[in-house]
């Protein structure tokens, strides 16, 4: 028995008509269908289906110009890459982002000139840091709380 996807998660092909999107702005299916990669192409079926998939979950929106639908993104790919990142940290590491950046490290993701810039980043970030709950339901650092997505 398959699992089901959660609407807030965009599946690969979702990922790649946004990516589409996000690079071209407004754009009809056929479009779309021309500027995605990969042989052999997508039939534009295919692509009508899923903008209208991408529609129906509020991911995208679409306005009637002559006699085509124009697909724009509602979700940005900021957006999209914060809820990646966290499913990921969740899911993988525990809700811990050290983890995450642990197995960076310990994998050679992370080389020192990587690792000094991000030492800078984060003594040069002034963004409130999230935090996580412990089992005596304390704020822990470093620790990412599953988020509730909008469009679930």
């Amino acid at each position: 028995m398959g699992r089901k996807r959660k609407t807030g998660q965009l599946t690969p092909l979702e990922l790649e008509i946004m990516k589409v999107l996000w690079d071209t702005g407004p754009a009809t299916v056929q479009t779309v269908q021309e500027r995605l990669a990969g042989e052999p192409r997508l039939a534009y079926t295919t692509v009508q289906t899923m903008l209208n998939v991408l529609h129906r979950k509020g991911k995208v929106k679409r306005a009637l110009k002559s006699r085509a639908y124009e697909y724009e993104p509602v979700l940005s790919r900021e957006k999209a890459t914060s809820a990646a990142v966290r499913d990921i940290i969740v899911r993988l590491f525990g809700g811990s982002a050290e983890n995450l950046v642990m197995s960076l490290v310990e994998s050679r993701h992370l080389t020192r000139e990587k690792l000094a810039r991000l030492s800078k980043l984060v003594e040069n970030s002034q963004a409130p840091r999230e935090t996580g709950k412990n089992e005596a339901g304390k704020d822990e650092p470093g620790k990412v709380r599953e988020a509730s997505h909008g469009n679930d």
